[in-house]
C-alpha cells in the first residue's frame, strides 16, 4: 500500500501589535474555514519570499504597508487532502489604516479576547504560543 505525500501550502502570517492589542483577521464566507479568524496574511507564491509575501498579501487584504521582523512561529497542520505550514512574523505597521478590503471582517483584540473567537487550528497553535501556553520550539 502506498500513501502519495499531500501537497503542502506555505502560509505566511502577520503579528501586529498596537499596544495591548493585536490585529486579527476573519475569513470570506466562501473562503476555506470559512469565517474563521486567523493572523492576516497569506499563502507564499512560487519564488517569492515569507517577506514579500506577507507585504503584497497585507496590502491585498487590508490596504496597509508593514515592515516584517523575525520569524516568531512555524506551525503545521495537516487537512484532507493537504499540508499547511504558517510561518509567523512580527510586523509593524509601516503606513495606512486597516480596511477590510479582502477580508470579512478584522479587529484589534487583546490577548484575554483571543477565546472569544474561533480561529484556523494553524493559527490556534500560534495563540497558544503567543499567549505562553505551549513552547515556540513545539
Amino acid at each position: 500500500m502506498t500513501t502519495e505525500a499531500r501537497p503542502h501550502v506555505l502560509v505566511v502570517a502577520a503579528v501586529l501589535r498596537r499596544r495591548n492589542t493585536y490585529l486579527i483577521t476573519q475569513r470570506r464566507p466562501n473562503a476555506v474555514l470559512p469565517l474563521l479568524w486567523e493572523f492576516p496574511g497569506g499563502r507564499v507564491e512560487p519564488g517569492e519570499t515569507d517577506e514579500a509575501a506577507l507585504v503584497r498579501e497585507l496590502r491585498h487584504r487590508l490596504d496597509v504597508e508593514v515592515t516584517v521582523g523575525e520569524r516568531l512561529g512555524l506551525e503545521t497542520h495537516t487537512y484532507d487532502g493537504y499540508v499547511v505550514e504558517l510561518r509567523t512574523y512580527e510586523c509593524t505597521l509601516r503606513s495606512g489604516e486597516p480596511v477590510a478590503k479582502n477580508v470579512q471582517s478584522f479587529a484589534w483584540v487583546t490577548s484575554d479576547d483571543f477565546d472569544a473567537y474561533s480561529f484556523t487550528p494553524p493559527d490556534e497553535a500560534s495563540v497558544a504560543k503567543l499567549l505562553g501556553l505551549r513552547p515556540v520550539g513545539d
